[in-house]
């Protein structure tokens, strides 16, 4: 079953054309179904690209999913036009009385800022707190990430002097493990950061498993061992042309980056660029919403039943 979107939100289209399965509200209200619950907090500032892009690692689950999508300010977004925030977000204090099944965390373009200088920092923690009770499982991605390992378990995070930017062989770590469940030995993800947490951080923590990682760009994926949190440092929704339009605007603000490793055929930036990534991303959405979501959540939404959870059972 598809995901269920807006009649109108520019995603449809885009996907729809894509010959990615997706419903509009109208046909959805059709369906007699206990549909998953999931909310998608977007801290990018061009939305509309990032709605698009996490719609298609959803779109391949034999689910139904009702989403919602979540800002934290009213003005927080000068990329994206009023309207269309106004007509398909939700501010966070609108909804924060809800449960969800899943939430999904976004990164944000805040690499280089202490935590303290995050003008948002303190709702942001208030949405990490208000998750643990509210929602069944939350995918915290990159910035995102970082910030919620931090604010849980203390964790720092480091910064590179240059960009890790490229696309990176990975491994799984246990075969057993459902959230890479029907993954190769070896799997492609992009990366675009400069933070980074020391694999021995991770493992400092009892509650916290590595799940993925590589050689050259570290973990991955990381979460807890009661399945509500999961932590991933890369970027499997990314198209193929997205590192390579960041790596333009790097140069066009100025800088001189350094070429995504293993991206460009020949590592020239003018030849034509594809992805070998996008399958393990969608394989890890949809086992997120089966295992850490859709098998362990209660049918009956409310936040006692949430708290009572427990994945083991």
């Amino acid at each position: 079953m598809p995901i269920k979107i807006p009649d109108k939100l520019p995603a449809l289209s885009v996907l729809n054309n894509e010959n990615i399965f997706v419903m509009s509200e109208h046909r959805a209200a059709s369906q007699e179904i206990r549909p998953m619950q999931v909310a998608i907090l977007n801290l990018m500032p061009n939305k509309i690209e990032t709605e698009i892009q996490i719609l298609r690692m959803l779109s391949n689950t034999p689910l139904q999913i009702n989403l919602e999508f979540v800002r934290i300010h009213a003005n927080e977004s000068k990329n994206t036009p009023k309207e269309h925030l106004e007509n398909f977000y939700c501010l966070f204090d609108d909804i924060k009385h809800k449960q969800y099944d899943g939430l999904i965390v976004t990164g944000a373009p805040l690499a280089l800022m202490d935590y303290d200088q995050v003008t948002f920092w303190d709702k942001i923690c208030e949405v990490f707190d208000w998750a643990e009770d509210n929602v069944t499982s939350t995918m915290f991605s990159c910035w995102g990430a970082h910030a919620a390992l931090f604010y849980h378990y203390g964790l720092q995070r480091h910064l590179r002097k240059e960009k890790l930017s490229g696309v990176f062989s990975h491994k799984p770590t246990d075969i057993k493990e459902s959230l890479t469940r029907g993954f190769e030995d070896l799997f492609n993800v992009p990366h675009s950061r400069y933070g980074y947490i020391d694999r021995e951080d991770y493992l400092s923590i009892p509650s916290l498993k590595i799940i993925a990682e590589s050689d050259e760009a570290g973990v991955y994926v990381a979460a807890s061992k009661n399945k509500k949190q999961v932590y991933l440092t890369g970027h499997p929704e990314y198209d193929a042309e997205t590192l390579h339009e960041e790596f333009l605007r790097d140069i066009k603000a100025g800088g001189t980056p350094a070429i995504p490793k293993n991206y460009y055929p020949d590592d020239d930036p003018e030849k034509q660029v594809s992805s070998n990534w996008r399958s393990h991303g969608s394989l890890l959405f949809t086992n997120w919403l089966n295992y850490y979501v859709y098998q362990i959540t209660p049918y009956k939404l409310d936040a006692n039943n949430i708290k009572a959870i427990n994945p083991n059972d």
